[in-house]
């Protein structure tokens, strides 16, 4: 899909908002209504070599060795595990999987990998 990339929390701000969250921690909640296929944003930060908290892996291919990780650095990292969540990443990018409300909470499944 072709869309202007929002990376920096300030051009998240119109979309989304944290807060303490019901689910765990803090979470990322819908600022207005997003509709069913509507780009919200990009995950951002530096490549992760390894595992942990905000990291987020996109697999390329079938093996470990085609994971290609960022340690969040925006307002995305704060989405939340729902199953099947609300939204989904392409890549970096995030969707919405079905049309949102506003206020309510934005989630995706965390699909742990077999390589875990």
């Amino acid at each position: 899909m072709s869309h202007l990339a929002r990376v920096l929390n300030s051009q998240l701000t119109d979309w989304v908002y944290s807060k303490k969250s019901a689910i765990h921690g803090t979470g990322l909640f819908a600022k207005k209504g997003i509709k069913k296929g509507e780009y919200i944003g990009t995950y951002w930060g530096p490549e992760a070599k390894r595992n942990g908290m905000y990291v987020l892996w996109v697999y390329e291919g079938e093996t470990e060795e085609s994971a290609v990780g960022r340690s969040g650095r925006n307002l995305l990292r704060f989405l939340n595990h729902s199953v099947p969540g609300n939204c989904e990443f392409e890549e970096f990018d995030l969707y919405a999987r079905r049309n949102i409300k506003k206020d309510e909470e934005l989630t995706f499944d965390y699909q742990e990998s077999e390589f875990d």
